[in-house]
């Protein structure tokens, strides 16, 4: 095994070698300037290397064919193939540069503390979070890796869910976040915590990418975080590891077999098959990562979890980012502070200190911080609360200044410097409508801005798209797609920008004149109530819909739209409402009514009737 790391870490170091029998010939294609530098990515597809130097994919596809690669215009190929590609067409070449996720977790980390001395860094074990598809194994994965790394001696142990441990191989530590899905860890970057050193993408060998697939490459790459995937199911007679390869490298994460740098491990959760391995490529990251922190400083941490338990008051679960926390050292964390009394480990043993990458459960705060809050060892307990208290007004004046960015605000952010990037999380209602749009939203990149598709899939708006704007300072674009209700308030709540569009040309124009600061001020619909159609009754005046409301409101001549399975399917008002046979003017949640829509009478079981009013953005 110790053979396969070196050999891996060597390829992974030194990179592949060129194919020198790869040959590209001249194109009749109208070519750029041969004396242009072409700056290339890792991976690119066969479409996009076209559209960049300005050669048909045609030619470009001959050229793969004579050397034995059978193409399409979606194939993925890698950096050495495209650039001898590239150079044979008459182009300079050079790597896209772009920092390391090292690199990057430091940047977004440094805002909790100073940077230390590079000579007081040691190594620290890396943190992984699980992601992937409900029901591909995310949380059997890691019931494996906790028992596959249990001593003889600790089979009877209880271990306590702290929302965090830690597992040991070959004398290195493995730190896992508990909690899988992208959503928590996406929750944690909203909140300004960037915990998570590398992703370990879990797909189903025999059901292959699915969309919460694509939302978690979404999020790790958003994050800027690298991603190890773990092909689970290996063991059903239907699993097909080849076509999830095929899948991935489709949503350009390529694995190392194809000529990519992302690395791919088959296992079993269920059979306990290639977790060692998987845990021994995680080293193999972590190591290229070199991820290091000073254990001889004051404790910073994040935390990961917190509750109030009923017999030991204030519980939270904290990762240590930077030095040792100790019993007895005062602490803030968050708008709250305190003095620890006690440290447990996820098997619930006291421990006298936690140092970097340690997830540890600490008591003895004044009240329950939340997930996200950084901890800060203080000097006294005294400067622990002047400190809390000056955070907790800083809080308030941040949520009445925050600047999420927003299509209304794009030009002024932009022109004081601090938007180079337009994050973008598109929702349509069919997979057909993505590409024309992506296409002519990225057709807008500017020398003052790039317009950055963060995220795009068919489907309703849900929470999580909202969370993924909200952690990348970015905006939700809908084509024909309906916001989920809770989707609706958080957005609401956190300030999100969600624009929903029925014409394409629209989201173009309304993106362009944002750029330039030409957008004029537009009107929003605000949901006010929605009520789910549980009968239908047909009497003397017209059909009406017998409903339940569930959230909000419904008031008599309110403009209403219809809903079913999540689409909508007519925009109308309020003719008649009625509770038993009593006109009123308003019904809110929790209770029955009968609901009449202006010029509407084909209602069916499940329907959803939502109110909304129309106000200034």
């Amino acid at each position: 095994m110790a053979t396969n790391r070196n050999r891996n870490r060597t390829r992974r170091s030194t990179g592949k070698r060129a194919r020198t029998t790869a040959h590209a010939e001249p194109s009749h294609s109208k070519v750029k300037d041969e004396k242009s530098v072409i700056k290339l990515p890792a991976s690119i597809t066969v479409k996009n290397l076209s559209e960049m130097i300005g050669v048909s994919s045609i030619d470009i596809i001959k050229n793969l064919m004579r050397n034995g690669i059978m193409a399409n215009i979606n194939q993925v190929i890698d950096f050495d193939m495209a650039a001898t590609l590239v150079t044979g067409f008459g182009f300079d070449v050079a790597a896209e540069k772009r920092p390391s996720s090292a690199t990057s977790t430091k940047r977004k980390r440094s805002r909790h503390f100073m940077e230390d001395d590079p000579i007081l860094l040691k190594p620290r074990p890396p943190v992984v979070t699980i992601m992937g598809h409900v029901d591909h194994g995310k949380t059997k994965l890691l019931d494996a890796v906790r028992k596959a790394n249990v001593a003889a001696t600790e089979a009877g142990e209880i271990t306590q869910h702290i929302g965090a441990y830690q597992v040991e191989v070959h004398g290195q530590k493995i730190t896992f976040l508990d909690t899988p899905g992208h959503e928590a860890f996406t929750t944690m970057r909203a909140r300004g915590a960037q915990v998570t050193d590398i992703a370990v993408l879990v797909v189903a060998a025999d059901d292959g990418v699915m969309p919460q697939t694509i939302e978690a490459i979404a999020h790790a790459r958003a994050a800027d975080v690298p991603i190890v995937v773990a092909i689970n199911k290996i063991d059903k007679p239907e699993a097909n590891p080849q076509r999830v390869q095929q899948q991935l490298a489709d949503h350009g994460v390529v694995i190392e077999e194809w000529g990519g740098n992302v690395i791919c491990v088959p296992v079993s959760a269920k059979k306990k098959e290639g977790i060692d391995v998987l845990l021994e490529n995680i080293l193999i990251v972590a190591e290229m990562e070199e991820l290091k922190a000073n254990p001889d400083r004051r404790a910073v941490g994040v935390v990961i979890e917190a509750q109030l338990d009923k017999n030991r008051g204030p519980v939270a679960t904290v990762l240590i980012e930077a030095g040792t926390l100790k019993v007895s050292d005062p602490f803030v964390v968050g708008d709250t502070w305190g003095k620890v009394k006690a440290i447990f480990n996820d098997k619930g043993k006291h421990l006298r200190k936690a140092e970097p990458s340690c997830p540890a459960e600490i008591l003895g705060m004044d009240s329950v911080p939340q997930a996200g809050d950084i901890l800060t060892v203080t000097n006294t307990e005294k400067e622990a609360h002047t400190l809390a208290m000056k955070r907790h007004e800083q809080k308030k004046a941040e949520r009445n200044a925050a600047k999420q960015i927003s299509l209304s605000n794009l030009f002024s952010q932009m022109s004081e410097g601090e938007v180079k990037e337009l994050n973008i999380v598109l929702k349509t209602d069919v997979q057909g409508s993505i590409d024309p749009i992506k296409t002519s939203l990225e057709r807008l990149n500017t020398e003052a801005v790039k317009v950055n598709i963060l995220h795009a899939d068919s489907g309703s708006i849900t929470e999580g798209d909202v969370l993924l704007a909200l952690a990348s300072k970015g905006i939700i674009i809908g084509f024909n797609a309906h916001p989920e209700m809770g989707a609706v308030k958080l957005a609401d709540r956190e300030g999100v920008d969600m624009r929903s569009y029925d014409i394409i040309y629209h989201i173009v124009d309304d993106v362009e004149k944002a750029m330039k600061g030409l957008l004029e001020p537009t009107y929003v619909d605000v949901v006010e109530g929605r009520a789910e159609v549980r009968a239908v009754f047909t009497t003397k005046a017209g059909t009406v819909a017998g409903t339940y409301i569930i959230e909000g409101k419904i008031t008599r001549g309110s403009m209403v739209r219809v809903l079913r399975k999540g689409a909508n399917i007519y925009n109308s008002s309020v003719s008649s409402l009625k509770r038993f046979r009593d006109d009123v003017k308003e019904v809110t949640s929790g209770f029955e009514c009968g609901i009449g829509v202006e010029g509407f009478t084909a209602f069916e079981q499940g329907d959803i009737i939502e109110s909304y009013v129309k106000k200034a953005k």
